[in-house]
């Protein structure tokens, strides 16, 4: 039996967005995941965020001159780029010290997104 693929115009438009975390205390991987998910789940609860089809892509760790930077990119529906961009507002702590989320934009490929946002070196 032979799988067909959807064609292309039926399938979701996806949306990639690079952001940038600023934290006190250095993070890893899954408390970024997690601080992503749990303020998402908090803002638009579990049938809001279901429709979002919200991945982490790729983190990237940038502690330069002694700063907690860290950079990744999201990926989510093109119609929910809004709303997802407004979950990065409300992540303002982990465990006690300050942390800061901010989106650096917002692309139709990952690739473009790691050019034009993430810039490594």
């Amino acid at each position: 039996m032979k799988l067909k693929i959807l064609p292309s115009h039926l399938r979701n438009k996806k949306r990639y967005l690079a952001f940038e975390t600023l934290s006190e205390k250095p993070l890893n991987r899954d408390e970024v995941i997690s601080l992503i998910w749990e303020s998402a789940w908090s803002l638009y609860g579990s049938c809001g965020v279901s429709r979002f089809d919200l991945w982490v892509v790729k983190i990237w760790k940038c502690n330069t001159s002694g700063q907690n930077i860290i950079k990744g990119i999201l990926r989510c529906r093109r119609e929910e780029v809004g709303r997802v961009r407004s979950i990065f507002p409300l992540i303002n702590r982990f465990k006690g010290k300050k942390v800061v989320f901010h989106t650096l934009g917002v692309s139709g490929t990952i690739k473009s997104a790691r050019r034009k946002f993430i810039k490594e070196s």
